[in-house]
């Protein structure tokens, strides 16, 4: 994941109604959960949860499928995963900094 992919993902998660919903998600695992459960977790009307979810899709952060008239939702552990993996690359490994010139 680039620098520049991860600004956009992290873009999209950085909102408390997000996190909470890709909490809810990594949460269920592989079973994801339907719109309306995120819904009643989360006791928002169906327009604002749409907003979110739409924004979580964008990023790439969850992906949804259609199961008859129910929408469900999961999360994209590959996109996650590559933010974490961006942040804590180089963890604790020290950085050279620029000599100040006198």
């Amino acid at each position: 994941m680039t620098t520049e992919e991860a600004a956009v993902a992290l873009a999209k998660l950085g909102h408390p109604v997000r996190l909470k919903i890709v909490q809810y998600l990594v949460q269920a695992g592989e079973a994801g959960l339907s719109v309306g459960e995120i819904q009643a977790l989360l006791e928002i009307p169906g327009s604002t949860l749409s907003h979110h979810i739409s924004h979580l899709v964008t990023g790439g952060l969850i992906r949804q499928e259609r199961e008859s008239r129910t929408l469900r939702c999961f999360v994209n552990y590959k996109q996650v995963e590559g933010l974490v993996e961006l942040l804590t690359d180089k963890c604790c490994a020290g950085i050279d900094l620029p000599k100040a010139e006198a």
